[in-house]
């Protein structure tokens, strides 16, 4: 067995694709996972499956959301290796403290024409970030909230992300470090 985090973004976020924990738990069951923990409400997921294609996972975990709720969200599936790979790659060790602040954009490829000069643009003075094969790290002192980095940083990098703050990191790695 092999052992994955599912992001899935766009899930319980104002009123919009409810999907609660334990109704995706059983869905997940239902495609063969097993030991499946989530975390908070945002579509956080740790699990275990014998197939080893996370693409073929992400596709068929998508579907069975559309088949069951009647959306699509995007669902990134990474292994326990790639999020270790974030956690070390991280460009900013002194953030770590403010765990609410830092975010990893996890990318669902290497980006092959990211606009850095736009990103530039938009950072404010308190923002740092850096692109990491697929990786892209915020730290935003100031929070996320009305960051204009923040917003446009999808779009800017041309490619499908997911972003999640370092606590939410933090917990991830702990979870799948010890799966039930």
């Amino acid at each position: 067995m092999n052992t994955y985090i599912a992001l899935l973004r766009g899930i319980n976020v104002g009123g919009k694709n409810k999907l609660p924990m334990k109704t995706l738990i059983q869905l997940l069951e239902t495609l063969g996972a097993k030991s499946v923990q989530s975390y908070i409400q945002s579509g956080n997921i740790v699990f275990q499956h014998e197939c080893a294609d996370t693409d073929d996972l992400s596709r068929h975990i998508s579907s069975a959301i559309d088949e069951s709720q009647g959306f699509r969200p995007a669902v990134l599936v990474i292994t326990r290796n790639r999020l270790e790979r974030a956690i070390t790659s991280n460009p900013f060790p002194h953030a770590v403290t403010e765990p609410k602040k830092l975010h990893i954009y996890f990318l669902v490829e290497v980006p092959p024409a990211p606009n850095l000069e736009k990103l530039e643009a938009l950072r404010s003075e308190t923002e740092s970030f850096e692109l990491v094969k697929d990786h892209f790290y915020l730290h935003a002192p100031n929070g996320i909230g009305r960051s204009k980095l923040a917003a446009k940083a999808e779009n800017l990098l041309d490619v499908v992300a997911t972003a999640r703050n370092w606590r939410t990191v933090s917990k991830l790695q702990s979870m799948s470090s010890d799966p039930r």
